[in-house]
Formats: C-alpha cells, sequence, structure tokens
C-alpha cells in the first residue's frame, strides 16, 4: 500500500492507525466492520485497498504486463442516503484522477437520470455507489449474475442506520447472494455510534458463515471531543410545556449563529424547521439569503444547492432536521445547534459530530431545550459523553414481507430454485430460525396466492416452469413489482408545484386533505395558498398572507431511547441531592422541583412516583416511569384494562417522555393498585392485546406488510393510489385473513411487529420489572404539579388551535402560580 501511503504524503495528511489496519486486513482477504467516528477518513481507509486490489487481479500493477483490467463491476458501495452518493464518488474519483488509475465510478440511485442508466446497462463502471433499493433492482434485471461475475467488494456504509430496519434486511438479502455470484467477494461494514458492534458484525456477514470467522472488527482509537452547552432560560417556567418549539430563546441563538462560521440548527421534526426558519427571518430579515433550511421533503435541487453552499461557505445558518444526520462532509460548519431533546445519544453524537468536521477539532454542540424539563435529558447527555454510552441497534427477524419481495426480485429477473436458494437465505441473521414448513408457505403464497386466496388470479404471480424453477412471465407483473420495490412505506405524498410548472417539494396526502382553496401555509420557506389539487400534484401559488399553518408530517414524534431513558432518570434523581453534586441543568431547574416538592416529591432510585388530583375536567391519575411516550402509551392502556376489570370506568390516555395519565370521571384508589398488583408482567403479552385494541394497531401495520411483500400495489409515477384507498385495499385482506387463514404468516406478523417494535414490548417488560422492585409512592395533590403539566397540556393540544393552546395555558399557569 506504498501508493496510498505517498498519496496521503502528497496531500500533507499521515494515515491514522486504523487505515493502515482496514488496508493490511482488507489485502489480506479479510471481511471486517470499521467502527469510526464521522470526519474521521473512513472512506479513504476502504477505497484504496479495494482500488489497489482490483488492479492487482487484473494485473494491472504487474510492470511487465501492464494490461487495461478486463471492464466490468468490481465494487460496490452501498449507501443509505442518496445525499452521501456524491461525497463518497468525489473520493474515489479523487484518487482515481491523482494516480492516473485506469477505473471509472458512477452512481446509481432514484435520482440517476434515464440515459445515465442505459449507459451501465451497456457497460457498468468498475466502482458502484448505490443503495439497498437500487441494488435489488439490478438484482431484477435480467442475465444480473454476469453483472456481478467480476465483484470483489461490497462496502455497506453507515451500516448502524440500515442494520434496525428492514432496509438491513434487504441489504442481507443481497449479500447472501452476492456471496454466491461472486467466489471472492470481500463484504466490509461501516459504522460510526453503535452500541452492539459484535452483533452488528454477525449481522451483516451472517451467523456463523465462513465471512464471519474470517473477519476483523477495527475500531478507530479516535477521541473526539464534544462540548456541550446549554441554553439556560433567563426566567425558569414554574410549570412547562411543549408549546412554543423553543421560541423563547430565539434571541440567545442569534449571537451564536453570528460568531461561528456557519451553523447547523437542528430540529426533530420538518414542521419545527419550517417554524424556526420562518421565525428568524421575520426578527432577523438581514439574515435573508444568509439562512437556508433543509428536510427531506424539500426538491432535490435545493437540497444540493444547501449542501454546495455549506461547502462553499456562503450560509451562515442551515436550519434542518436528520435529512443532514449522516456522513455529508462540511468541514466550514462551526457550531451545531440542538433544538429541543434529541431522545437518543446516537442521534445526539452524530448531529454534534457534523460541527469540527476534522481530525483533531472538536464538536461543539448548544443544548436548547424546548421546555424546561428538557434540560434534565442535557444533563443527561452530559453523563452520555462522560461514559461514552450509546443505543444499541436490534435487527429485524423473520420479516416474511421483505423475502416475498426478495424472492419475486429473482422469479422477475432470471428465475430461481427454491433447493438453491433456500441455503443463501437461511445463511442470514434474519431468516435464520426459517423452518421448511414456513418456506414451503412462502412458495407456495407466491405461486397461488395463499389459502384463502388462490381463487383470484391477480395473486397469482410466480409460476413453476418444468424444470422447477420458479419464474415471472408476466411482463406487467414484473414491470408493477420494478416500481414498487423497496421497504419505506409512508402516508402517501403529493408533490408541490407552482402553477406555472415549478416543483418545490413534497408534502403528505392527509395534511392536504384538510386544506381548502385559498387556504395559505408555509412550506420550504415560502408562504403559499392553495389552489388545487390535481391527480397527485399540489398546486400553489406564492401569498403575501401571514399564516401559522405548516405542514406535519406524521411519525414526526420521536420517542426517548432506553438509553437515554435510564440517563435521564439518573439525571433526575440527582435533584435530590446538594446543589455541589447537580450539573448546572439540574441547579437551574430548581424553581421547577421547589414547585414539585410543595405539592409532591421528587422520586428517588427506589420510588416510584404517582400523583393524584381533581379538576372541573376530572379526576386526574399520573404515573411517572420516564421511559419514552411509547412504552407510556402501552403502561397507560394496559393499566387501564386491568383497573377496568375490578370496577367499570372508562378514562381519558394521555402520555409524554416522563409519565402518563388516566383522566376520569371517578376517582381510582391508587392505593388497590398496589395492593391488586396491577404493575405486573403477569399475563402482560394477554391483557394488552385486550387493552390497546391491537386487532386494529395491526391492521395499521398490514398495510406496510402488504405493500412491500406487493399484495396491494401502490400506483405507477404520477398515478399513485391514493392511500385512503390503499388502506381500504390492506384492511379488507387483513380481515380475509383473520376470518379464514388466522395461520398466514403475513397476519401474524402484523401482530409481532406491533408489539416488539411499536409498543416496545421488550422494554416494557424490562419496565415494569423495574417498577416492581421500587417503592410506589402515592400522593394526593391540591392542583397539578411541574411534572404532571407537560402531560396535561399534551392532551389539550389535540382539541385546540395553537393560539387557543397557548391562551388556555396563560390562564391555567396564572391560576396554578396563585397570580
Amino acid at each position: 500500500m506504498q501508493k496510498a501511503e505517498d498519496w496521503f504524503s502528497d496531500q500533507g495528511w499521515k494515515p491514522f492507525p486504523f487505515q493502515k489496519e482496514t488496508w493490511r486486513a482488507y489485502m489480506e482477504g479479510k471481511h471486517g466492520l470499521l467502527n469510526a467516528p464521522t470526519g474521521s477518513g473512513k472512506t479513504y481507509a476502504l477505497w484504496f485497498p479495494i482500488l489497489m486490489e482490483c488492479l492487482r487481479v487484473s494485473g494491472y500493477l504487474d510492470e511487465k504486463k501492464k494490461t487495461r483490467p478486463k471492464r466490468g463491476l468490481r465494487a460496490i458501495w452501498i449507501t443509505p442516503l442518496r445525499a452521501l452518493s456524491q461525497e463518497i464518488f468525489q473520493s474515489a474519483q479523487r484518487i482515481i484522477q491523482d494516480l492516473d488509475l485506469p477505473l471509472s465510478v458512477g452512481i446509481r440511485t432514484g435520482d440517476t437520470s434515464t440515459k445515465e442508466r442505459s449507459r451501465q446497462k451497456r457497460q457498468m463502471p468498475e466502482l458502484l455507489i448505490t443503495t439497498p433499493e437500487s441494488l435489488h433492482l439490478l438484482l431484477s434485471s435480467k442475465n444480473y449474475p454476469k453483472t456481478f461475475a467480476l465483484c470483489q467488494a461490497v462496502v455497506v456504509d453507515e451500516w448502524h442506520e440500515l442494520m434496525g430496519s428492514k432496509r438491513g434486511v434487504q441489504m442481507e438479502l443481497a449479500l447472501s447472494r452476492l456471496k454466491t455470484l461472486s467466489e471472492n467477494l470481500r463484504i466490509w461494514g461501516i459504522s460510526a455510534t453503535i452500541g452492539n458492534l459484535d452483533l452488528a458484525r454477525e449481522v451483516l456477514l451472517g451467523p456463523g458463515s465462513p465471512a464471519f470467522e474470517n473477519s476483523v472488527m477495527i475500531r478507530a482509537d479516535i477521541q473526539k471531543r464534544i462540548e456541550v452547552k446549554s441554553l439556560l432560560p433567563k426566567t425558569m417556567e414554574t410549570f412547562p410545556w411543549r408549546g412554543h418549539l423553543g421560541l423563547h430563546l430565539l434571541d440567545d441563538v442569534i449571537p451564536i449563529i453570528k460568531s461561528s462560521k456557519t451553523t447547523l440548527l437542528f430540529t426533530n421534526t420538518r414542521s419545527q424547521c419550517e417554524i424556526w426558519f420562518q421565525k428568524i427571518l421575520e426578527r432577523y430579515p438581514e439574515f435573508a439569503g444568509e439562512m437556508a433550511m433543509h428536510h427531506g421533503s424539500i426538491n432535490k435541487e435545493t437540497r444540493l444547492w444547501v449542501e454546495q453552499a455549506i461547502r462553499n461557505e456562503s450560509l451562515k445558518a442551515v436550519v434542518c432536521t436528520s435529512s443532514l444526520d449522516l456522513g455529508v462532509d462540511f468541514a466550514p460548519v462551526e457550531t451545531v445547534i440542538q433544538i429541543g431533546g434529541p431522545k437518543g445519544v446516537a442521534r445526539f453524537f452524530q448531529r454534534a459530530g457534523r460541527s469540527g468536521h476534522r481530525p483533531g477539532q472538536p464538536s461543539v454542540i448548544y443544548f436548547l431545550p424546548t421546555h424546561a424539563l428538557e434540560l434534565v435529558e442535557a444533563s443527561a447527555l452530559h453523563k452520555a459523553i462522560e461514559k461514552k454510552a450509546v443505543e444499541d441497534r436490534m435487527p429485524y427477524l423473520m420479516s416474511y414481507d421483505v423475502l416475498l419481495q426478495y424472492l419475486t426480485t429473482l422469479a422477475v429477473s432470471d428465475g430461481f430454485y427454491p433447493k438453491e436458494i433456500w441455503p443463501e437465505i437461511r445463511s442470514t441473521f434474519c431468516y435464520q430460525g426459517l423452518d421448511e414448513d414456513q418456506w414451503q408457505w412462502l412458495l407456495n403464497f407466491m405461486v397461488l396466492g395463499s389459502q384463502s386466496l388462490r381463487s383470484y388470479d391477480e395473486y397469482r404471480k410466480v409460476e413453476v416452469e418444468e424444470d422447477g424453477r420458479f419464474k415471472v412471465n408476466n411482463k406487467g407483473i414484473a414491470m408493477r413489482h420494478r416500481f414498487q420495490m423497496g421497504t419505506i412505506v409512508g402516508d402517501a405524498n403529493l408533490s408541490v408545484h407552482y402553477q406555472s410548472g415549478g416543483y418545490i417539494g413534497s408534502i403528505e396526502e392527509w395534511f392536504v386533505s384538510g386544506l381548502n382553496p385559498g387556504d395559505v401555509f408555509t412550506f420550504a420557506g415560502r408562504n403559499l395558498e392553495f389552489i388545487r389539487l390535481r391527480g397527485m400534484k399540489v398546486q400553489v401559488r406564492n401569498s403575501k398572507k401571514r399564516t401559522s399553518k405548516v405542514p406535519s408530517w406524521m411519525g414526526g414524534r420521536l420517542t426517548l431511547s432506553a438509553q437515554m431513558s435510564q440517563l435521564l432518570r439518573e439525571e433526575l434523581y440527582s435533584a435530590r441531592l446538594s446543589k455541589a453534586e447537580q450539573s448546572p441543568e439540574i441547579q437551574a431547574l430548581d424553581p421547577v422541583f421547589e414547585q414539585q416538592r410543595k405539592e409532591s416529591i421528587i422520586p428517588s432510585t427506589d420510588h416510584f412516583l404517582m400523583e393524584y388530583f381533581e379538576t372541573r375536567e376530572g379526576h386526574h391519575h399520573l404515573f411517572y416511569p420516564f421511559e419514552g411516550r411509547f412504552v407510556h402509551e402501552a403502561l397507560a392502556s394496559l393499566l387501564a384494562y386491568r383497573i377496568s376489570l375490578m370496577r367499570p370506568v372508562s378514562f381519558s390516555l394521555a402520555f409524554n417522555d416522563y409519565g402518563f395519565e388516566l383522566l376520569s370521571d371517578q376517582p381510582v384508589d391508587l392505593q388497590e393498585i398496589i395492593d391488586n398488583n396491577l404493575l405486573t408482567t403477569d399475563h402482560m403479552l394477554e391483557d394488552l392485546q385486550n387493552s390497546l385494541n391491537s386487532t386494529e394497531m395491526a391492521r395499521r401495520k398490514f398495510r406496510d406488510i402488504a405493500v412491500i411483500s406487493g399484495l396491494v400495489f401502490t400506483g405507477y409515477p404520477e398515478k399513485g393510489i391514493k392511500m385512503k384507498h390503499l388502506q381500504s385495499s390492506s384492511q379488507l385482506l387483513f380481515d380475509v385473513f383473520k376470518d379464514y387463514e388466522a395461520d398466514n404468516l403475513l397476519y401474524t406478523q402484523a401482530y409481532r411487529e406491533t408489539f416488539e417494535h411499536q409498543l416496545e414490548e421488550g422494554r416494557l417488560r424490562l419496565a415494569l420489572k423495574r417498577i416492581g422492585r421500587q417503592e410506589l409512592v402515592i400522593r394526593n395533590c391540591s392542583q397539578a404539579t411541574p411534572f404532571s403539566f407537560p402531560i396535561i397540556t399534551d392532551r389539550l393540544r389535540e382539541k385546540m388551535s395553537s393560539e387557543k393552546l397557548a391562551d388556555r395555558i396563560r390562564k391555567m399557569t396564572k391560576k396554578l402560580q396563585g397570580r
């Protein structure tokens, strides 16, 4: 690897030990997982050995032969985000040009033009940068084994992002096929922030596989210093609530932006991003032209312009979402501001890493709380940095929908023989437990459409030919499958266009359904008047009217991770310690904690707090597990159901990341909950199913499964099927399976994923076990407490507009403070 060392020297750089270690391991024929922080040179750690090995194998490095390598695909670099592909392309291109290598590099994603795709079909580049979805599209093409015959390497970038999703399952299946097609294939993953690295390597390479046995784990020993600075409110709100999105601290943000070369302001949701961008420009119009916005629903051209403007140092600030979380290298960024709790340690580290994006430079991140109690999260993040605590990512198991899509992909291309594919599928982590009966059921499903659908020709997609090969011979079925390939399913996105034709971005169908012609909303930093919906296009024009209507995107609410919940509880308990033992954030919350002590208590490690008080609304029963909103949603329903078995009572439920509320028209004796052991894991699954209307939740989950597996078709480009029609189609199938085929694997998968992923059954079980070890403390209060106030106001949010809610809360706060 002398060429690599010389190249580094020419750049005025010195390779890190982890880069040299990776070069050595790759050239020795090893597979592996590289763990290194963002901005440390991970890309060069793998591009160099891949390029050198491509040339060595072809004989190009032999000075006597010096023949040009045989043309064809030699290496694939997988990226989860299209936005990253350009960065990776530039890294490879830079080495190729500087060393004058006879290799070409190309990009193939959803943004690749038809002309470029046709060119790649005629002649693939030696190096291809692509996404999981585009890789599967290549597997769906005729004679695809020839495309991958010379492939020597696959690199899966940002593996920590892919592993805990069905896109990760997609990659497992694709790799299982490529291992068979290419004898000398080397598989490498790149991961930044993740806790369970060893499991990540096993999932990537396959448990017990030859690749796993011949693999290495390489960790970059680079100490990245992260400085967290909390923006403390000048006056602390005694009764905190989530309504103002942190805008009361807007004036504190401006000096930070002005003193930095470039600042990224991270928000947790796209609607919050839109609001912050608009409010900064309203109050500080001098930032016009120096500030931009970046989120996933803004059109590609605008996003690329913003990214380039950051590199060119022509922007002072960018308000963004997780669309800028991953790997894009922005050296000019000096400062990051996190608006609101990031809810996860890994996400926070990832965002902090956007600043000081060069080896040796510290990452500076400011934490801006959207309400007072989020300062506890800020304090917890300090501890996370000290302990280097990062979340695990849990892989999916037995995703039958993804497997059916993959098998159809193979059937669309050259077809497959089950006996040949079965061992490959069993070699993956996701399907290592797949048995013969399940395998046979899946094959029958593809050919017959399952037991209850066998009478309908539209579900018979695959034919079994005389020699036993499974093949799709219908061109219409093949075309629909290619259009729908992928595992990301959300609400239908509608494109937003000016009446004159210019494309602005995309918003979800449910938001547009609430608009009337003439309504004005803010999107992509502009005030837009809704004209009409034509097909899948929302037609708008610019408006001078001011509006508070901002699109929100479903699924925008984040929840506390398990790691973050534990750290948060520890910091909250520290409020009972002396001032000298508290962090500055906990000390700043003293007025809140003082008010909490007046009416109730601050729980300790050994306490589980329950509160009760009465208002005109009814009887409020509050519980504080501090486990995140998803766990609290399940726990609130579970407890309400168990109480109702003892006496007839109905509840309204409310929950946030800190606790949950059961509101009823009659009081419940909280001591009965303790005496009857209602907070127990006994019969938990059965009670959950009865309490949550799990059938309805599974029915909604089944929509995604039906789309991924190909049971329902989402429509052709520009002619998509409306979400309500898609939902009704999948619900009809769900009900058919429920009544006539209860053992249908896709039907049972819907229930399993509801409990495992949506309700986080595992975390719920652990939370109940922890509560079982604590002393249950009941406090009868005369009014709402600071802990209960944000939960109550969250419930009111569902019923009132933002303006009315703000007025109502101001009155509530004055009354509680006795003013």
